[in-house]
């Protein structure tokens, strides 16, 4: 028969295994913090330009540049803020979640790889240098996603960001270390970061998000972008605000199950120690 220390070895040691190899993705990634710039739906940093009848749904931003043209035809449902105090706090506030972003502890490299075809779940995902989507992919369960990008960011015509399982575009951001380009009839969704510009081909919709261009210009050309609305639940603590479209109260981090594997096997290792402990007094007492 075995001894209890031969058992409480093995146990604790098993412990350990499933303690440290739990991924870094099950304890949900960090909500950047985008602070002011939560109140607009779309920020540029030199120009915003349109072609045809393109509506923003909510509030435009561009600082330090002041040229807006095109609207209308093209039209903002709310208020134009324009090269003044409160676009300029909502760039600096874009520069924090646009560096929360890219800092976030990676979860997943997807470099080379097509975004179109894939499922993903909440994590941090990165590409050293550019990003294509082609087709469709899928968002599927409530937490943070992003995706940082080293260059480029380049949706095909028709391309889909389709959301499932209680994911909300509101947790989702797009770090994009140069520009980025909607192909025409993009159904696009989340928080588009660019530190250049951002154009968007005719017909490209962002259908729920934000058009983010931290430098450069915003261009578009029949496109519709819809603010998030509501509190994103699946926003951190650490934010400076609530992460939804009205800059509600933030929420717990998401954890996921990761927080249940955590337990478990916090649990076991105590088990195993506790046994090995037990097996060394029981032998040490032994003639």
């Amino acid at each position: 028969m075995l001894k209890r220390s031969q058992v409480a070895v093995p146990i604790a040691a098993f412990a350990f295994l499933y303690v440290a190899t739990v991924p870094a993705s099950a304890a949900g990634a960090t909500m950047p913090r985008l602070g002011t710039a939560l109140n607009f739906t779309a920020v540029a940093g030199s120009t915003v330009t349109n072609t045809g009848p393109s509506v923003i749904t909510g509030n435009l931003g561009l600082a330090p540049g002041s040229a807006v043209t095109g609207f209308p035809p093209g039209r903002v449902t709310a208020v134009k803020d324009i090269a003044n105090a409160v676009a300029l706090n909502a760039k600096r506030d874009l520069v924090t979640a646009y560096r929360d972003a890219a800092t976030a502890p990676v979860t997943s490299d997807l470099t080379g790889k097509n975004l179109g075809g894939k499922q993903l779940t909440p994590g941090v995902y990165k590409f050293d240098s550019s990003a294509q989507l082609t087709g469709t992919l899928t968002l599927s369960g409530k937490g943070v996603y992003i995706f940082q990008i080293g260059s480029t960011l380049t949706t095909a015509s028709n391309a889909v960001v389709r959301l499932v399982n209680s994911a909300q575009a509101c947790g989702v951001f797009w770090q994009v270390g140069s520009s980025a380009t909607l192909g025409s009839a993009t159904h696009f969704q989340g928080n588009l970061m660019a530190l250049r510009s951002i154009t968007m081909v005719t017909g490209a919709n962002i259908l729920t998000g934000r058009a983010l261009a931290r430098n450069g210009a915003l261009t578009l050309d029949r496109n519709d972008i819809t603010r998030p609305t509501g509190t994103c639940t699946a926003s951190s603590t650490s934010g400076s605000g609530g992460q939804g479209g009205g800059g509600g109260s933030a929420s717990t981090p998401n954890t996921g199950v990761g927080t249940g594997q955590l337990l478990i096997g916090g649990l076991v290792l105590l088990v195993g120690v506790s046994l090995m402990l037990v097996g060394r007094r029981l032998t040490s007492r032994r003639p």
